[in-house]
């Protein structure tokens, strides 16, 4: 991945007194593919407004290409942005759509032309120039907006939940869509979403955010196999979360039973929260599990049944191909690999204003600041 592009330095937001953005730090890469990820009200879309200029944080800086741009208007940054609302121009056709922006650059004729026809073809729509976009489909206008954000060749793209608009299914072809045309513009996309499906289709990079906080940074496979604490994992997938006692190094005890686990550095007796996937669950028979249960509900899902099996101390979430009836008795089993460790974390308190040189603490093996 290349050098890095954009960094936001101890980035504090409040609104009355209310904490939007707890002291973030941050850096973003050039050419790469962030996806900011978590529940309503985390941040997210306030960190990606600050990036574009639309609001200024109320201590902190915004570094793009090493330069302070806290003051940079957004019609001088480097950067566009794509919104769930695409705002196109209905009585313009799809071509002076996507030409309205290098008109107000006041580009010669010929580059425009050249450059929407170029732009139209990368986002699979060649040939629509002269078609109203009244008479598009949500997935072709919202190629007709991406089109135009990125026709004048901005090297930062943000995009604000452009697909929660789509239906699913055409939602889940745009996704494989915007990866390929980031690839293939070779810019820095910054995504916003909600949506832990979208984020770990497309994304290089994902940093969940809860509360005004960011909880984990990292690639979808170290969010999703390695989640830092309780709120990622159950909020990435689905998860069986469990408190338990780290015993010692690679010795856990939980749900009744002491487990091998791959984890260490721990306190002996600490007590821990322990996540298990519920597709890492193995049915076996009752006498060779490690856990004995009682089939509490079934629903298939199409590619899997998916199980409520109630052990003597939790009920666990159970996916698998293999069917079993409610009301019967099963074992589960599962290997150390199967088992992550979390330290209890209390989440920091966000809703008093700290004062403006407050800075947060770096996330260890991540790209925040500092790492």
């Amino acid at each position: 991945m290349s050098n890095e592009l954009i960094r936001l330095k101890n980035c504090f937001m409040a609104f009355d007194n209310h904490v939007v953005l707890n002291s973030i730090n941050l850096y973003i890469k050039d050419r790469e593919f962030l996806t900011l990820l978590g529940p309503s009200g985390c941040g997210k879309t306030t960190t990606l407004r600050i990036i574009g200029g639309f609001q200024t944080p109320t201590s902190g800086d915004v570094f793009f290409d090493g330069v302070r741009i806290n003051d940079v208007p957004p019609h001088k940054r480097r950067v566009n942005t794509v919104f769930q609302k695409y705002a196109l121009f209905s009585h313009m056709n799809v071509f002076e759509n996507v030409a309205f922006g290098l008109r107000i650059a006041k580009v010669p004729e010929d580059e425009i032309k050249k450059r929407v026809t170029e732009t139209l073809r990368l986002v699979n729509l060649p040939g629509f120039e002269k078609r109203s976009v009244n008479s598009l489909s949500g997935g072709q206008q919202q190629r007709i907006a991406i089109a135009r954000a990125i026709v004048n060749r901005p090297q930062v793209l943000l995009l604000d939940e452009p697909l929660g608009a789509l239906d699913l299914k055409l939602r889940k072809d745009m996704q494989i869509e915007l990866k390929k045309i980031q690839q293939q513009v070779g810019i820095t996309f910054i995504y916003v979403t909600h949506d832990q499906e979208e984020a770990l289709t497309m994304s290089d990079t994902i940093v969940v955010m809860n509360q005004g906080n960011i909880q984990q940074i990292g690639t979808p496979t170290d969010i999703y196999n390695e989640p830092k604490n309780a709120f990622v994992a159950d909020f990435i997938g689905e998860s069986n979360i469990m408190s338990g006692v780290m015993r010692e190094d690679y010795v856990v005890t939980f749900s009744g039973h002491t487990f091998r686990c791959l984890d260490k550095g721990f306190s002996t007796n600490e007590p821990v929260d322990v996540v298990v996937r519920p597709e890492d669950l193995r049915i076996e028979s009752p006498e060779n599990g490690a856990l004995r249960g009682i089939v509490e509900s079934v629903v298939f899902k199409g590619v899997h049944y998916e199980m409520i099996v109630r052990t003597p101390a939790f009920p666990f979430l159970v996916q698998s191909t293999l069917y079993r009836a409610v009301g019967q008795e099963i074992g589960l089993s599962l290997t150390p690999d199967d088992i992550h460790i979390m330290r209890k974390t209390k989440q920091p308190d966000a809703q008093i204003a700290p004062s403006p040189d407050t800075q947060a603490a770096s996330l260890p093996g991540s790209q925040a600041e500092g790492a």
